[in-house]
């Protein structure tokens, strides 16, 4: 009798005794006065290690048209940013359609479906997050953020926003709050701005 053995998912392998818990991303989406800024942190880590301090987690896409911040699963997110970038080739300087066509095949394709990461993705004129679940969602306040520090980063960025600064300076002074509140968060950073 052959017995068919899906592997097992990141999730599954993450809750599994014998899997050390991955974490470390934050990613903060800013736009302010016609700039848009993505930053990211570097670390990674596994359990209670630290095993990378200087990961680049933001990509520049469609010919630095458009950047792409990721969090979870590396593997996975560099998949989806592959997808997202046929995407881009199919529907050019069509931003919100790319990536509602990624959502899309991300929760209805059988494979995609078992990536476990989330996608924060901008232009010169907007900002999406993009789920598994199939969620594009572009934030009210030009500000968003995913990943383990996302809350104390979004936090601080929205509060920062209505002051003098610009998006990059709010983008790394929010950054800065969320590495000194989250552990999973350090302040190696890499930003890409439009």
């Amino acid at each position: 009798m052959t017995r068919s053995v899906r592997p097992a998912t990141y999730r599954e392998m993450q809750n599994a005794t014998s899997f050390p818990d991955w974490h470390g991303t934050t990613i903060l989406a800013v736009r302010k006065d016609g700039q848009t800024v993505v930053a990211g942190d570097g670390q990674v880590s596994m359990g209670q290690t630290i095993v990378k301090g200087n990961a680049r987690k933001v990509r520049t896409l469609a010919g630095g048209k458009v950047i792409a911040g990721f969090a979870g699963a590396t593997a996975d997110a560099f998949t989806l940013i592959e997808r997202l970038e046929a995407k881009l080739e199919q529907y050019p300087d069509q931003l919100a359609r790319a990536c509602v066509d990624l959502a899309k095949d991300w929760r209805t394709d059988r494979y995609l479906r078992r990536l476990e990461a989330m996608l924060i993705v901008a232009d010169k004129d907007a900002i999406y997050t993009v789920t598994g679940v199939g969620d594009v969602l572009e934030p009210e306040s030009g500000v968003a953020a995913i990943g383990s520090g996302g809350a104390y980063a979004l936090a601080a960025a929205r509060a920062l926003l209505d002051g003098n600064l610009t998006a990059e300076a709010i983008a790394r002074k929010a950054m800065g709050i969320a590495a000194d509140i989250c552990v999973y968060t350090n302040s190696s950073l890499t930003l890409e701005t439009l």
